[in-house]
Formats: structure tokens, sequence, C-alpha cells
């Protein structure tokens, strides 16, 4: 029964998030520059500094979230998962190379149709190989980011079951795709109740009620764009290439802004029907429109800022002759260009769509009946986490 036991009237409190822009932009490009110096090292760093300021500007009832992670215990982690890594994926390609299935047994060129298949077997098999890490990695860096955050002087925390929940993505994915897409709100809403319900906050636990069916609802829009999709190709069929075409875009566009809105809409239903113990409710009321918005703003101005940086270099580039070959001019300019050009997304990425829909998801988030919190006592820290290491070294650590 899909039932919600706190009522709109009941005293609740408001989250805040209120960075300054501009620091945050200098705070990026300045790492991002550290980064590039020392050769990928600093990215370490890097996170722990952004997300130090990001949660540090977070606050509800007048206290501010705190990240206590180092970038020393990330990279840690990461040397060590490297070498776990390199041992699994080592003896993994020893046993194909023994079934004669690795990749030095086959090639992409082959035109023989059992060497392309035999091929193709191989790639996916590799990509199989990597996944139980991707879901493993997902919740591990849940797990630590969880551990290095704390509200009102209380930490956050999250049991062990990474594996156990690689078990469940692997199964309830395999659902999903049996039956094309259709059980795609069951994987999405028992993948976040296994997380959520091995989580906690001081030495209460969180609980995820609600109903798996509820998020067929949050569907509608990617349903549309599917069958937009589906009458392009029946207009491309038909011989109508130009008409198909264009259905063919609005399809496009309809099923990424349905992406975005399924993604918006199950976060809003599992957020409100979490509760902390049996007292303590959560309301999330984020917009589909404004995340789009925020999109769509940061596309335009990024665009434009990339032309006009694209045209000064080259103004630059044809005005200014140091001396040296046009060749080696014309290298370095590129390669000064190119990383100058990524600091500066990587810092406009940050401040015009991560931190603006960051920023919109807290500010439609409230805590409803939140006088038990004072109540909560502090758990017992758990310190082996493992740092995300595994994130960092397969590159999923995320945005921040």
């Amino acid at each position: 029964m899909d039932t919600h036991r706190f009522e709109p009237e009941q005293q609740s409190v408001v989250a805040r998030q209120e960075p300054d822009s501009l620091s945050l932009f200098f705070l990026v490009f300045k790492t991002g520059l550290l980064t590039v110096l020392t050769l990928g090292i600093y990215r370490f760093w890097q996170t722990t500094r952004i997300r130090q300021y990001l949660w540090g500007s977070t606050s509800a009832n007048n206290s501010a979230l705190e990240y206590t992670g180092t970038g020393l215990e990330k990279f840690i982690g990461f040397l060590i998962a490297l070498v776990i890594l390199a041992l699994y994926l080592g003896v993994f390609q020893m046993l194909l190379f023994y079934f004669g299935l690795s990749m030095f047994n086959v090639s992409s060129s082959a035109t023989n149709p059992a060497e392309q298949t035999r091929y193709l077997v191989v790639v996916y098999i590799n990509i199989l190989a990597v996944l139980p890490l991707l879901f493993y990695a997902s919740y591990q860096k849940r797990r630590y980011m969880m551990s290095r955050t704390r509200w009102c002087g209380i930490r956050f925390s999250m049991e062990k079951g990474a594996w156990g929940y690689v078990i469940r993505a692997i199964g309830y994915r395999l659902l999903t795709v049996v039956t094309l897409g259709a059980l795609a709100p069951l994987a999405t809403f028992k993948l976040e109740q296994y997380m959520a319900e091995r989580s906690y906050y001081g030495d209460v636990g969180i609980k995820q009620g609600g109903t798996w069916t509820r998020l067929y609802s949050a569907l509608i829009h990617l349903f549309i764009g599917v069958v937009i999709l589906l009458v392009s190709v029946g207009a491309f069929s038909w011989g109508y290439d130009g008409l198909a075409s264009a259905i063919l875009f609005v399809g496009s566009i309809w099923v990424a802004i349905g992406f975005v809105h399924y993604q918006v809409k199950s976060f809003a239903y599992m957020t409100s029907h979490k509760t902390l113990g049996e007292e303590v409710g959560f309301k999330a009321e984020p917009r589909t429109g404004e995340i789009v918005r925020i999109y769509l703003i940061a596309s335009v101005g990024m665009g434009v800022m990339s032309l006009f940086i694209i045209f000064i270099v080259s103004v630059m580039t044809a005005i200014f002759d140091f001396g040296i070959s046009s060749v080696t001019v014309g290298f370095i300019g590129a390669a000064l260009s190119y990383i100058f050009l990524f600091l500066l997304f990587q810092a406009m990425k940050m401040v015009m769509i991560t931190q603006p829909i960051l920023g919109h998801y807290v500010q439609t988030f409230s805590i409803i009946n939140p006088e038990p919190l004072s109540q909560i006592q502090q758990r017992q820290a758990d310190e082996a986490v493992g740092a995300e290491g595994v994130a960092d070294a397969l590159d999923v650590a995320g945005a921040f």
C-alpha cells in the first residue's frame, strides 16, 4: 500500500545552497590547472576541495554540511584499486586466452562471418567483465561520500553490501533489457531501496517506502518520445525522408527530455517516501522544466564562449610571431589552447550545470517533522570504506 504518513502542515525545515559562483569557478579552474601540471595526480585533492566547498555552502536548520574526506585517502584508495583491478583483469585475460577468446586472438578487421561473430563475442565478454566493477564502484562511492559527510556534528554512514548490490544490479538490469525497458521502474526502485535501507544518519536508519509501480507515471515523456521515433522509422520506410528526418529530430529531443523527466520524478517520489527512523520524513519537489532550462542556458552560453575563445586564440596565433617556426608556434598554440579550453569548460560546466542542478535539488528539498533529530546519537565510524578507489580507477567518480 502506497501511503505517506507526513502531512504538509507539519513543521518542516527547508534546505539551502548558496555558493558564490565566481569563487567556485576559480576554485575549479585553479585546481584543474594543478591537476594538469601534476599529470592528473592532483585530481583527488581537486575533488575533495570542490566537495568541501559545495558541502559547506549547503545548509538546513542553520547548520551547514561538512565534508571530512581527504585527497590523500582517495589517492591511496586509487593506488590499491589499481593493483586489484590489474590482478583481476590479468587473470581474466589469461582465462580468455586459454579458451581462445582473448582480444589478441581476434581481429576487428576480419571478413569471415565466423571470425566477426567471434570478435563480437570477445568484445561483449570483456564489457560484461567490467560491468560488475562499475556497479561495485557506484555503491562504494556513495558509501564513502556518506561516511565523510556530517550535519550538526552527526555523521552519515552506510553498511557494507557492495557485492549484494552488484548481484541485484545485474539481475534487475537484465530484467530491464529482456522486457525492453518495461521493468525499468522496478530496477530503479529496488536498487535505490537496497542502498537507502543500509544508510544511517547517526544511529538511526533510513527506510524506503512507496511502491515501484508508482514510477511508471514518470515514464510518460520517454514513452511518447519512443512512439515518435517509431513513427519516424515508418516515415523513412514509406519514402518521406524529409518529414522522417524532422520527426526523428523531434523524437530524439523528446526522448532526451524523457530521460531527464524520469530521473527527476523518480528521485522526487523515492525521496518523498523515505523516512529517518519512524518519525522524520522528507519532501522533494524538483522540476523537470528547471533542469532542462539549466541545460539549455548552459549549452548556449558555453557554445558562445567557445566560439569567442577560438576566435581570440586564432587572431593571437596569426598576429604574434615568437621567432620560432610556424609549425612549432602552431603546435604550442594548439596545445595551450586545448588545455585552456578544457579547464575553462570544466569550470563552466560546474558553475553553469552541475552546481545549479544540485542547487535546485537542494532548494526543493525539505525535512518534515525535524524535532526527533535532536535525539539522534553518533554511530561508530567506519574507516575501512575504500575511499572510492575503484570508482576513481574506472573514472566513474562523477562530477565532484
